[in-house]
């Protein structure tokens, strides 16, 4: 066949790319995208910083002040940290447009919650007619 015969075949058909970023292609099922931790299911129980080959997982603190510092300038993506974590706290998002010029703004950090502790019951003051 003919570079020419090639070349007007190829102008008849569908381009097999998308206009990338104004058109976004789905993410696949199971793709592994930046960690998302669910703080409310998280124990604080350190095996996602043990389990972290690259160490982008840290526990700072201890008790209730504890929080995790994720490094995504430093995670892999390897999603050892999910298949670890007892309690499903933490999932692969599908996030994956992570680049950037600052570092500082690579460093997340994940608290939880403080409990709300329960008000005592308010008692209606006592009436003069009863």
């Amino acid at each position: 066949m003919s570079i020419v015969g090639e070349a007007l075949r190829q102008l008849r058909r569908k381009p097999c790319t998308v206009r990338y970023p104004a058109e976004k292609a789905p993410v696949p099922p199971r793709f592994r995208g930046m960690p998302a931790w669910d703080m409310s299911k998280c124990i604080l129980c350190v095996l996602c910083q043990n389990a972290c080959p690259p160490g982008a997982i840290r526990l700072i603190g201890k008790g209730p002040e504890a929080e995790i510092e994720y490094l995504m300038d430093r995670c892999i993506f390897c999603e050892e940290c999910a298949e670890v974590c007892p309690k499903r706290a933490i999932v692969m998002s599908d996030r994956f447009e992570l680049a950037g010029f600052d570092r500082s703004k690579m460093v997340f950090r994940f608290r939880k919650e403080k409990e709300k502790q329960p008000e005592p019951p308010k008692h209606s003051a006592p009436t003069a007619n009863g």
